[in-house]
């Protein structure tokens, strides 16, 4: 990393110099891969989740077959609460992966200006900039409760 002592002067027209532009390329494209592994955790996470659902679902029909199937008040009214909980988490993960893609987009299209403002088009005379989100955020929501957000 390039520290301010180790930095060229500005050159002129107030360009960015080219190992500056390079280094600051570099730590967002470390901030978009990190975001790519928050997003596969994210997914584990969410794969787990479908997999309690699987397991609350099948809970829920043997209790009923083993009553012959009458239903348990207060077992059913445990398992709706805890189920609550599972969509509230998975709808968090909806949210976090809006927030991820969103972000990652960002980074990206300033990674892309960066390389294209400090080195130039590339051969073809025209560099490839990732296009920037066109909505300053696409997620609203601040505050998790079950029930308060809507998947899209």
């Amino acid at each position: 990393m390039l520290t301010p002592e180790a930095m060229p002067d500005d050159p002129p027209g107030g360009t960015i110099p080219l190992l500056m532009a390079a280094d600051l390329q570099d730590h967002l494209m470390v901030a978009s891969n990190d975001l790519d592994r928050l997003q596969r955790l994210l997914s584990d996470t969410c794969d787990a989740l479908m997999q309690r659902f699987y397991g609350a679902s099948a809970e829920l029909t043997r209790a009923m077959d083993a009553n012959g199937g009458a239903v348990d008040g207060a077992a059913v009214a445990a398992a709706m609460q805890e189920l609550g909980a599972a969509v509230t988490a998975l709808q968090f993960q909806d949210m976090a992966s809006q927030l991820i893609n969103h972000t990652h987009r960002r980074l990206r299209n300033c990674a892309d200006q960066l390389a294209r403002d400090a080195m130039g088009d590339d051969e073809d005379g025209a560099a490839v900039v990732e296009e920037a989100p066109l909505r300053p955020n696409p997620v609203t929501q601040d505050e998790m409760d079950a029930g308060s957000i809507e998947l899209f």
